[in-house]
């Protein structure tokens, strides 16, 4: 899984903020065609090919395309067509007009610069994207994702005390159930885990109506498992996820499934009539946000979190976690007793 994708899918909540009041797609009849074609691209689940339309549609339109943009911004991050995500972002610098699009287009810049760094590991990019930033933030000061990713940056630069800095403005600004929040309040008391390989925050609500963040498990092992009903591998792995479930119950792990089904009601019951008890949440499909957020393209799917949400394993397809777990639950444990017996 790329790191670069998560940093952009969890960006695009500030789209949104600073959303501009033009019609959808570009001006240009013939753009508008192509653009099209994208858009029909994506509902057939073919994004590389969706990038390449979105890219000649807003070469089309003179590059004046702002939803081309953004797509190309998205797409190219998660396919690594840096000069695609580049050009887009530039483009958006040159066609800003008042300081709102001004602090946007920035960002996105921003966001493409920290996404290459990220893929990279390239201290230039984050010094850049902090530069890009600084600029946005001048432009459209309560603009709280850009203070977010702007103490990221900062924290993969080792400035830990700027990048504090940050993360205390944006909690300031932000939404009491941002799992942004939740994750900056982390990065204040461990400036370190910016440059660890965290896994993305979110917030859910599982089928028994918990509404459960990542964060929320702080401390605690996390097995995320993607699945579906209709997906055949997956109900032959069900007895595998439901052991490791039964096995390690009362151990401090958390065994998450995230279903893709698209009918709400048929994983209902399925999963009563299956006695699946652990933690379930249904998120809709492979363009659900949880899915998107860990870029899941094929099912089963499973991604291992340790006690401190950083990213330690991924498996597609049934595969044999056992020992991996158990190596994490073992640190997890210290980590408890340690914080129950400090010296």
């Amino acid at each position: 899984m790329r790191h670069a994708a998560i940093a952009f899918v969890l960006a695009c909540a500030a789209i949104p903020l600073l959303a501009q009041d033009k019609p959808e797609g570009p001006q240009n009849e013939k753009a508008r065609k192509t653009y099209k074609e994208a858009l029909n691209y994506l509902k057939d689940h073919k994004a590389p090919a969706a990038l390449d339309s979105f890219k000649k549609a807003d070469k089309q339109d003179g590059g004046r395309c702002v939803d081309c943009q953004k797509k190309m911004i998205k797409y190219g991050a998660e396919f690594g067509d840096w000069k695609a995500a580049e050009t887009a972002a530039q483009e958006m610098v040159a066609e800003a007009k008042n300081p709102r699009e001004i602090a946007l287009a920035h960002y996105e810049v921003g966001i493409v610069l920290m996404d290459q760094g990220l893929a990279k590991h390239k201290d230039e990019f984050y010094a850049q994207a902090h530069d890009e930033m600084t600029k946005a933030l001048a432009a459209f000061p309560n603009f709280p994702e850009a203070l977010y990713f702007d103490g990221r940056a900062l924290g993969h630069l080792n400035q830990d005390v700027a990048a504090k800095t940050q993360f205390e403005s944006f909690v300031k600004m932000a939404e009491p159930d941002d799992p942004n929040r939740q994750r900056a309040l982390r990065y204040i008391n461990e400036p370190a885990l910016t440059r660890a390989r965290m896994a993305p925050p979110f917030l859910i609500t599982t089928i028994d109506g918990q509404h459960l963040s990542l964060d929320d498990l702080q401390g605690k092992v996390v097995l995320l498992d993607f699945w579906a009903t209709w997906c055949e591998p997956c109900r032959e792995a069900l007895p595998h996820v439901r052991d490791i479930a039964r096995r390690f119950q009362g151990q401090p792990l958390v065994v998450l499934s995230v279903s893709l089904d698209s009918n709400e009601e048929k994983w209902k019951a399925f999963v009563t009539k299956n006695e699946m008890t652990w933690l379930q949440y249904w998120d809709g499909g492979f363009e659900g946000p949880v899915a998107r957020l860990f870029e899941v393209r094929a099912i089963p799917h499973t991604f291992t979190i340790d006690a401190d949400g950083v990213l330690q394993d991924e498996h597609i397809g049934d595969a044999s976690i056992e020992g991996k777990l158990k190596k994490l639950l073992a640190r997890a444990h210290d980590v408890q007793v340690a914080q129950q017996h400090p010296e």
